[in-house]
């Protein structure tokens, strides 16, 4: 039988004074009070009661017994209420992983959320590729690509497009192309972790376009791309949050807005959908709802 029922049942026979009461305060049979209690002294060999008609009592062993499991089941209690405190409150490293160009994205939300939880902070590792949550011990991953289909949960926070921009300089000295096909003739920086590689995509009235790029820089990192197209190197095509700032400002223009771009989700990808903690849950929420509460315009933010 389990021990700890057992311990348990044990204890309460003694505080209650009986077996009787001991089952009606466990609502338990009477037999399978006494199974209990045999189980044990059999376990140990040895009586831990002496039994009347009326009343138990302690043996000697019995007290000594009595007294230890009082302290387990008191440090069992605190266990447990330790465990639904963490789970009720935020508390702890909160370890994420991301895609490179979202922690800027979500620094709003990353800042209110240790602001409302002080006991809670932040560890954020960005990486190009999609980490192992359980092998590499990350809580949870806010990515900006599709990934592999596996058993992880996904919950969408947001969708985005894409697109086309370069500076006023380059414009002036090349020209604006004025459909996908044009962009052959242009330098086009790409980002070389791009799922479909060295294409950039279009949706035309006939059927998706797949158009083929060259250029002088890829990277990685989106910020790269965005600092290199500002300085007018060439034309990037980028999340529409990568460039928000900068198509507000007028230091990037979009070109090929008539051209509609795919469309793609950020989302929360965590290992398990019961019994998610307070850090993990509470963060997915305000990451939520601050990308609901903000107010983008296309083209130069989420839809």
């Amino acid at each position: 039988m389990d021990r700890i029922t057992s311990m348990t049942t044990f204890v309460k026979v003694v505080d209650v004074g009986g077996f009787s009461a001991a089952a009606r305060a466990l609502n338990l049979s009477s037999s399978m009070v006494t199974n209990h209690i045999q189980s044990l002294e059999a376990r140990l060999g040895v009586r831990l009661l002496n039994r009347s008609t009326r009343k138990v009592n302690l043996t000697e062993v019995g007290h000594a017994f009595y007294d230890r499991c009082v302290r387990i089941i008191a440090e069992l209690d605190d266990a447990e209420q330790v465990a639904e405190a963490l789970h009720s409150t935020p508390r702890g490293t909160l370890r994420l992983n991301t895609s490179v160009a979202i922690p800027s994205v979500i620094a709003p939300a990353i800042a209110k959320f240790v602001a409302l939880y002080p006991e809670a902070s932040v560890s954020i590792a960005a990486t190009g590729r999609m980490v192992d949550l359980v092998e590499e011990g990350f809580d949870l991953a806010i990515r900006n690509t599709p990934i592999p289909d596996s058993s992880l949960i996904i919950r969408r926070l947001a969708s985005y497009g894409f697109v086309v921009c370069g500076a006023p300089d380059y414009f002036a000295s090349r020209g604006r192309p004025g459909q996908p096909t044009d962009l052959v003739h242009h330098n086009c920086m790409n980002y070389s972790d791009a799922p479909w590689g060295p294409e950039w995509h279009f949706a035309s009235a006939e059927n998706d376009q797949a158009v083929p790029i060259t250029g002088n820089l890829q990277a990685n990192n989106a910020d790269s791309l965005r600092l290199a197209a500002v300085l007018g190197q060439g034309l990037i095509y980028v999340p529409t949050f990568v460039v928000s700032d900068e198509l507000k400002s007028g230091r990037l223009v979009p070109i090929l807005t008539e051209f509609p771009t795919i469309e793609r989700s950020i989302d929360a990808i965590y290992p398990h959908r019961q019994h998610l903690s307070a850090k993990v849950r509470s963060f997915i929420d305000l990451v939520a709802k601050h990308f609901h509460d903000t107010k983008w315009d296309n083209p130069s933010g989420l839809r």
